[in-house]
């Protein structure tokens, strides 16, 4: 029988946090799971796929800090001197930060880190053209399975359109989805230069699964 760890409500819902039989700890918001510690993968390759692609990784934006792992791959990478880790959920950061989630504080007190409580859209639409090299989201389930409506936004092309600009030329951006999503691929067409599409094949809990990363390039040479 799971274990509850630790739960929290506020203004989007509730999170929940529980350690299962098989020792993982997994996270459920509104119900709905999110991620656990088990199968991280495709959380590691959301990093791995865009600090591969870039010309240069030295800033990096995390969208949606999840248990970390995605932080953690990007931190792993020598060539990182800056990153932004963009969360809304404050229960989930002061889990993280205090060692609720184990390997939690080791990341967020990188000194590389800065994590903000905020929406990671406001984020980007306050930050200056060409600050990062490297935007990774993993905000929601994907376009196709939300678990807040409201960020359906984060897939269509006026959201990308900003992420477009905040990133250098040659720069990234990969975002993570739980299903398939043609529509999201062809948001991401309208608006970068180069795109695609890459299949994770998964193990969730004895279940084989696939999740999928949609990535996006700004060409080195622009023209707007």
């Amino acid at each position: 029988m799971p274990t509850v760890v630790a739960s929290a409500q506020g203004p989007r819902g509730s999170l929940r946090l529980t350690l299962r039989d098989d020792d993982a700890l997994e996270l459920r918001v509104n119900g709905v799971f999110v991620m656990d510690t088990l199968e991280t993968s495709s959380e590691e390759a959301l990093a791995d796929a865009s600090l591969a692609a870039a010309e240069s990784v030295g800033s990096v934006l995390i969208g949606g800090l999840g248990l970390g792992y995605t932080l953690r791959s990007v931190l792993a990478d020598p060539r990182v001197e800056h990153v932004v880790a963009v969360e809304i959920e404050g229960p989930l950061i002061e889990w993280l930060r205090t060692g609720v989630v184990p390997h939690g504080p080791g990341l967020v007190d990188d000194e590389r880190v800065r994590v903000v409580h905020g929406d990671v859209a406001q984020v980007v639409a306050g930050s200056a053209d060409s600050a990062y090299d490297v935007v990774l989201l993993d905000t929601d389930n994907g376009p196709g399975n939300l678990v807040h409506a409201s960020n359906q936004r984060l897939y269509q092309p006026g959201f990308l359109s900003d992420v477009h600009r905040v990133l250098s030329p040659g720069g990234t951006v990969t975002v993570w989805s739980s299903h398939r999503s043609l529509d999201l691929g062809k948001a991401l067409g309208e608006v970068f230069e180069n795109t695609g599409e890459i299949e994770c094949p998964v193990v969730l809990q004895k279940r084989r699964e696939t999740y999928w990363l949609y990535t996006g390039t700004r060409a080195a040479q622009y023209q707007p």
